[in-house]
């Protein structure tokens, strides 16, 4: 394995670590604000009110280190495989960095599991989407954008 490699997994490590905690410094720092009520960070939820394929996924998280595991299934379905996901390449980078020998990149880099979840998150969005027209009217898409 050259430099570059071992950089790149360096990134990763680096990445999946601030997946995991940006959420844990903002509960730390919002501990007393109500998730349910807090005003997203998003921006496109923030220009248009309506919520993007990731929205949810910071307070999912946050509820998956408060032990709100059916919580944190609704606000993104995809919280708890995110922090899965995050630990396990964590440890799977620091691995490949100590024997220096790469496992499983046929799985992680393989466009057929890349589809396959966009395609999954792509459904899964749709369906939330419509979910959030039929129990909101207008005035509470815009108390949810800036333009409130």
């Amino acid at each position: 394995m050259n430099k570059i490699d071992i950089r790149k997994k360096y990134f990763g490590i680096i990445g999946c670590l601030l997946v995991l905690l940006v959420p844990f410094f903002i509960k730390i720092i919002n501990h007393d604000n109500d998730l349910a009520t807090a005003q997203s960070l998003c921006p496109f939820k923030m220009l248009t009110g309506f919520p993007c394929a990731g929205c949810g996924i910071t307070k999912s998280i946050i509820c998956i280190y408060d032990g709100y595991f059916l919580q944190s299934i609704y606000y993104h379905l995809f919280g708890i495989p995110v922090v899965a996901f995050s630990v396990l390449m964590i440890i799977l980078l620091l691995v490949e960095i100590f024997y220096k020998k790469e496992y499983l990149n046929d799985i992680f880099f393989s466009k057929k599991l890349a589809y396959t979840l966009g395609i999954v998150l792509g459904v899964y969005h749709f369906f939330r989407i419509l979910y959030f027209i039929k129990n909101n009217c207008f005035d509470d898409i815009l108390k949810q954008s800036i333009w409130q």
